[in-house]
């Protein structure tokens, strides 16, 4: 029986501590295994943990780049509304951004205005705006198109017309600083003032610059970087653009590649320029270390059962912890990421429910424009929005049937004054719930300096009235009208008569405060629909559409009469008004701007020439018209002929009609040609009157004194000396005052004695303007030069005139020596002219004199020179024989 209990007291026969120590070795071994599992559980968990922390990190850095971007959005802008930027607002902009509180990295924004040369390819972008100025002098003045780099990345941004990243370099205006002074830029195009361009080539037509904000990278991304990855992670960033590895960050271990530790890896790319983002996981230290061996420890206490139940209630309690931990820092890091960045930026940022429109959510810069306080859900977002039509839209939007909204509106909150601002609405998912988010920037300042610059591109500063470059605007699109069909119009085009008295006699302000006060005339006498613009000095023009020929006569007659009617005050004197107006039909299609404002002149001088003070309608069949116009064609081939070099000198002897010596040199007179684009010579005739109509007989007159001058001793062919040369002068030449200086200046360059110098005018151009013939006369003899009074005899001279005048010679008009000798009257002209103009010591020279009958009857009245085809007919000077000049 004691055996039996012997036996029966252990189990199948073997003792109590043997399945004892079965059981601790058990448990030994199930405390081992449990603690392994706990460390390969806490090591998946760690990964897992460190694998979003790293994709966090990667998205921080690529958000940065993306608002870096959004800041250089902010100040293209700026440029959008206003082509004239000046330093003083792209400093104030800077420092509306404040983009330092968000971008401590930010080194400086520029902008380069692009300058085009002669030639194509050869533009230059010019640094001229810096902000801030402090600590970037050296980026004034730097030529961004010497940097190939540099220049491909802003063609590349304008093209695209989207951010565009360099590569690290130095920063200019960090060299020789302590510390990293590696950078990168972000740039983008400038365009001209509008809306955005949406084509490549609108684009390069639209560039007048380009926007460039330079970072230190290493301080940029280090910025970028969660606090809590800088602590777990040995960071590299590496730019593998193009096969590259250049370093720009790193942190801890360089090598990233030690055994044993989680490596993430991770391209980012923007602005054309792609990023490798490593974080490698540092090792585990302190408590999360310890756990393995703390499971391993109870497994040694407690049974096996106990250290199993230990292990599972320990590893699913910190599973749990774990996976809470990791979706509380996720939506934290989310949620601040999101509070922070939107709480810095200078646009308004607001998010509304899609089922009402409610706000959830308003930045601070939001909040503080539309002073809607902390509590946000009280206000709706279509509420916001004073146009209706747009609330219908947002109100679509938020019922998912239309699309994202991109506009300027009104904003407004009940109670405050509105505001325009730039408005974008997009429909987004935040969880697995819809959201309308909107994006407003205030361009309230942006639009009232867009309108007063529009007014003042379109406007005349004086009068208030559309200026030439709107009314030739309005023009063309009532041409455009007459081309779809439109009923006929009529263009007005009005010329002040005698406006230069006025201001001659009271000065340019009385003159400005004329035409200001008959541009409030115009207000009560045109028609509502009339479009009145003074194009420059005195001229106007009216606009008028849907008229006929009859009611548009009447209405230049109408305007005529009431500005005759119009009396002028001004410092105790009183002017009577009056005008010219040119009447253009505007009926049918195929016309054209240039020529409706050409015809409008025509008409306006034709009513001019015919008396001034009425009302001319132009017609194509009018014989005064065509000359008009040919003349006009003459003008500009005038011009052009002057521009080409293609006006060439002649020359036509005098011979004394007594028996002198002419040993001492050639009397000789000079005579402008033209050579047409075919070589062919053209006689003055054809285009003396045009460049005396239209003021081209000053710069004409210059050309020949001075090419005169210059080849003074090679005029001549025979090479005989000049003895004196004589050099016709139109009357407005004379009356200009730089002109006597303008010949002293020549004659001092080229050495030409003034005494072989001969200035003819003709005697209706010094009698129009006797009082400064006079002075300027006197001017040209006291330096020794002579004159000659031309066509004596063909106006309205008299002898007492000619006793004042200044001159040396007499020429007689060609018109009395042609006929002198079949007609009586005639002859006895030139014999008086001759008898006097030797009593007050002049020589006479007779024109016109075409054979050797009316030289001997010069010479029989003592006639001291004779000129015309019978002594000499016109050559080319020696200095314009052979081929026609380049």
């Amino acid at each position: 029986m004691l055996e039996d209990r012997r036996k029966d007291g252990g189990f199948l026969g073997q003792p109590a501590w043997l399945w004892s120590l079965a059981a601790l070795v058990l448990g030994i071994a199930l405390s081992g295994l449990a603690s392994y599992l706990h460390q390969q559980s806490l090591a998946r968990a760690e990964h897992l943990r460190l694998d979003r922390l790293a994709q966090s990190s990667f998205e921080a850095v690529d958000a940065k780049l993306k608002t870096g971007g959004l800041l250089l959005r902010s100040v293209q802008a700026l440029f959008l509304s206003s082509d004239d930027v000046t330093a003083e607002e792209f400093e104030a902009m800077y420092r509306n951004l404040r983009p330092r509180e968000q971008f401590p990295s930010l080194q400086a924004i520029a902008y380069s205005a692009l300058v085009t040369g002669d030639r194509a390819g050869s533009e230059r972008y010019i640094t001229s705006l810096v902000a801030p100025r402090q600590g970037n002098p050296r980026l004034l003045g730097l030529d961004i198109s010497t940097q190939p780099a540099n220049l491909a990345a802003a063609h590349f941004s304008r093209d695209a017309d989207r951010p565009v990243m360099s590569a690290a370099f130095q920063l200019v205006q960090r060299k020789g600083m302590p510390g990293p002074n590696d950078g990168i830029t972000l740039r983008l195009p400038v365009f001209s003032n509008g809306p955005s361009p949406s084509s490549v080539a609108e684009r390069r037509a639209r560039e007048i610059g380009t926007l460039a904000a330079s970072f230190r990278v290493a301080n940029l991304i280090e910025d970028a970087l969660p606090k809590q990855a800088l602590e777990r992670f040995d960071l590299r960033v590496l730019d593998i653009t193009e096969g590259g590895d250049r370093v720009l960050y790193s942190s801890g271990d360089a090598t990233m590649r030690v055994r044993g530790r989680p490596l993430f890896e991770r391209d980012i790319r923007y602005g054309g320029r792609t990023w490798r983002l490593q974080a490698q996981g540092r090792r585990l230290t302190g408590d999360a270390s310890a756990m393995p061996w703390l499971t391993f420890g109870i497994g040694l206490l407690a049974s096996g059962l106990l250290a199993l139940l230990a292990w599972s209630v320990a590893g699913t309690r910190a599973r749990s912890l774990i996976l809470a931990r990791d979706l509380a820092g996720q939506y934290s890091q989310s949620e601040e990421r999101f509070r922070v960045l939107n709480e810095l930026l200078p646009a308004l940022v607001m998010l509304a429910r899609e089922d009402d429109g409610r706000l959830v959510y308003a930045n601070q810069a939001c909040r503080d424009r539309l002073s809607i306080g902390d509590d946000v859900s009280q206000f709706r977002l279509g509420d916001l929005v004073e146009d209706p039509g747009l609330r219908a839209r947002i109100a679509a939007a938020s019922q998912g049937l239309g699309a994202m909204l991109n506009e300027s509106a009104r904003l407004q909150v009940p109670g405050h004054d509105s505001f325009w601002a730039t408005l974008s609405v997009s429909r987004i998912m935040l969880g697995e719930q819809p959201h309308l988010l909107a994006v407003a920037n205030d361009i309230t300042e942006l639009r009232v300096l867009s309108e007063e610059l529009s007014y003042q591109a379109s406007h005349d500063s004086l009068t208030s009235l559309y200026n030439r470059r709107e009314f030739e605007r309005r023009l063309s699109a009532a041409i455009a009208a007459q081309d779809a069909g439109a009923p006929m119009g009529a263009l007005l085009y009005m010329d002040l008569d005698q406006f230069k008295l006025i201001n001659d006699t009271s000065g340019h302000v009385a003159g400005d405060q004329l035409l200001a006060q008959l541009a409030s005339l115009f207000a009560g006498i045109l028609p509502e629909k009339a479009v009145v613009a003074r194009l420059g000095g005195d001229e106007f023009a009216i606009l008028v559409e849907q008229t006929d020929e009859a009611h548009a006569l009447a209405l230049a007659e109408s305007v005529r009469q009431d500005i005759e009617g119009y009396v002028f005050g001004w410092e105790q004197r009183n002017y009577t008004v009056s005008a010219s107006i040119g009447v253009v039909m505007l009926s049918g299609p195929g016309l054209s701007q240039r020529a409706l404002m050409a015809y409008a002149d025509t008409a306006c001088y034709m009513a001019k020439e015919r008396g001034r003070n009425r009302v001319h309608l132009f017609s194509e069949s009018d014989a005064t018209t065509t000359q008009r116009r040919s003349e006009m064609e003459w003008a500009g081939r005038i011009r052009q002929a002057l521009v080409d070099d293609r006006f060439v000198l002649h020359f036509q002897e005098l011979a004394p009609l007594w028996d002198g010596d002419d040993s001492a040199g050639v009397h000789m007179e000079m005579l402008v040609r033209l050579r047409d684009d075919n070589g062919a010579i053209v006689p003055p005739g054809a285009f003396i009157p045009a460049a005396e109509r239209f003021g081209l007989m000053p710069q004409l007159d210059r050309w020949v004194v001075e090419t005169t001058l210059a080849n003074f001793d090679a005029l001549h062919p025979s090479g005989k000396p000049v003895k004196l040369c004589a050099i016709n002068l139109s009357g407005p030449t004379f009356e200009d005052e730089t002109f006597a200086d303008f010949v002293l200046e020549q004659l001092e360059k080229t050495g030409v004695p003034p005494q072989r110098v001969c200035f003819e005018i003709t005697e209706t151009a010094a009698m129009s303007s006797i009082t400064r013939a006079v002075d300027f006369m006197q001017r040209l003899r006291s330096a020794g030069c002579k004159f000659s009074l031309d066509d004596f005899g063909s106006g309205m001279a008299s002898f007492g005139y000619l006793k004042n005048l200044p001159v040396d010679f007499i020429k007689i008009d060609g018109s009395f020596i042609r006929n002198i000798e079949t007609d009586p009257v005639s002859y006895s002209i030139v014999r008086a002219v001759t008898d006097i103009g030797h009593q007050l010591g002049l020589q006479v020279v007779a024109e016109w004199v075409a054979d050797e009958r009316a030289r001997d009857l010069l010479r029989g009245l003592s006639v001291d020179y004779a000129q015309g085809f019978a002594i000499h007919r016109p050559e080319a000077a020696l200095c314009f024989r052979g081929p026609p000049r380049a």
